[in-house]
């Protein structure tokens, strides 16, 4: 259909091909549109930031161990060279299916397909004290805030006269046993460990317990038995108290409760206990699954829907391997992004489509310095090499090469000297009463 535009429209450039509009910028939507480069179609995605994040490393932000910087890469720069694809920074406020258009806080757009790739955000499970009191990391701003916080905690302690709230202070909680979980109370522990004692010396450190809460009776419950069993070890011997089959049921600020009646002290609370997927407005209820997850078939096509797909984190493709919809992880993404885009021109030029089908190339958690687990295929391993494997792997999965070798430098840095980047508060966070 021919496009045109109006005042209510976002400015685009008018066009007579057909015109897909991707929401969301992650690992999903970025690969279906580089598949898409400089093909006969007008490709526009959206996105509520103008850069793309790198969300495996955000625990590494959280802890100053890296700059923002280094895992954001703008979408205009990626885009540069594509001269068919049109960024928008914009947050979707709801899809009209009946006219196929898509409306936002800078106007509406009108499509010929819909991507949707809008992700995940964290769920705190109705628990409204939790989601008041803690903080979840699924962004950049997110893990901002989580530094800022946690060096606050260490500034107020060490000027308090106050055992009592001197304990509270210095308390970490990371409740969720998933790999982000044990990545961040790794972090935590080893700063602690090693950067605490420096930029702290009259703090007494001994005093700070670090906690991982999980209510599944193993860490790592997608990966092997073997791979729970090092993450623990690993762990402990970083001096975290891990509690399993414990699950939070509620947090005032202070005060951690659980359904078997245990009770932790901290004042800070990190949520990575679980996510749920980002529905726009506009999609029905019975196109919806577990964990509000759009239902796809093998095609990535939205139930109840036409020419609208889902993919990533969002999407749940239900399969004989997966009943219940593919993990939330980058590789299931970025598949499913380059599977759906040659399934559009394939079929445009009339020829047969592919149904989905997972390669998982494996799964990885790093515990802290010189320790990881992985599980490739049927090897289970853990360590050194793990956490080397881990290291190459992620590093080359970072959209730039400043920002690898940027992310590079600092982790030499950080292995011969067993220090992070600079812990600066550049922006005092304060989310409710509990800093007063």
């Amino acid at each position: 259909m021919k496009v045109e535009n109006n005042k209510n429209t976002i400015r685009l450039p008018e066009t007579e091909l057909p015109r897909i509009v991707v929401l969301g910028g992650g690992f999903a939507g970025l690969s279906l549109a580089k598949k898409f480069k400089n093909q006969d179609v007008q490709l526009v995605v959206l996105d509520k930031n103008n850069f793309h994040q790198f969300q495996p490393l955000l625990y590494q932000v959280a802890t100053s161990g890296i700059v923002p910087d280094s895992i954001a890469f703008p979408f205009r720069k990626q885009f540069k060279t594509y001269n068919n694809v049109y960024f928008r920074m914009a947050n979707v406020e709801r899809i009209d299916k009946e006219t196929k258009c898509v409306y936002t806080d800078i106007g509406m757009v009108a499509y010929d397909y819909l991507i949707i790739a809008t992700g995940s955000d964290t769920n705190f499970f109705g628990l409204e004290d939790v989601q008041m009191h803690s903080l979840g990391m699924k962004s950049i701003q997110e893990a901002l805030d989580i530094r800022s916080l946690l060096l606050q905690r260490f500034e107020k302690a060490v000027v308090t006269d106050d055992d009592e709230l001197r304990n509270a202070l210095t308390n970490f909680a990371v409740v969720g046993g998933g790999p982000a979980g044990v990545e961040t109370v790794g972090a935590i522990a080893e700063f602690k460990k090693y950067i605490l004692p420096k930029d702290y010396p009259d703090l007494d450190t001994s005093i700070m317990t670090i906690y991982l809460i999980e209510s599944n009776e193993r860490l790592l419950s997608g990966m092997s038995d073997k791979a729970s069993k090092n993450a623990i070890k690993y762990l402990e011997d970083l001096g975290v108290k891990v509690h399993l089959k414990t699950r939070v049921t509620s947090y005032d600020g202070e005060n951690i409760k659980t359904a078997d009646d245990q009770h932790f002290k901290a004042k800070s609370m990190i949520w990575t206990a679980g996510v749920r997927g980002n529905v726009p407005e506009g999609i029905e209820e019975d196109s919806l699954a577990r964990g509000n997850r759009l239902v796809v078939n093998e095609y990535s096509e939205v139930k109840g829907c036409s020419d609208v797909y889902a993919i990533g984190d969002i999407a749940s493709m239900s399969t004989k391997d997966y009943p219940n919809g593919h993990p939330m992880v980058a590789q299931v993404a970025i598949q499913q992004g380059d599977l759906l885009a040659k399934n559009i021109l394939n079929k445009w030029k009339g020829k047969e489509l592919e149904k989905f089908v997972y390669n998982d190339k494996g799964s990885m958690a790093t515990v802290g310095k010189k320790k990881a687990v992985a599980d490739i295929g049927r090897f289970k391993f853990g360590g050194y090499f793990a956490w080397l494997l881990w290291s190459v792997v992620h590093l080359m999965s970072i959209s730039g090469f400043k920002n690898k070798l940027f992310v590079g430098i600092n982790w030499i840095w950080s292995y011969f000297t067993y220090d992070k980047g600079n812990r600066l508060i550049m922006r005092r966070y304060k989310k409710s009463k509990r800093l007063d």
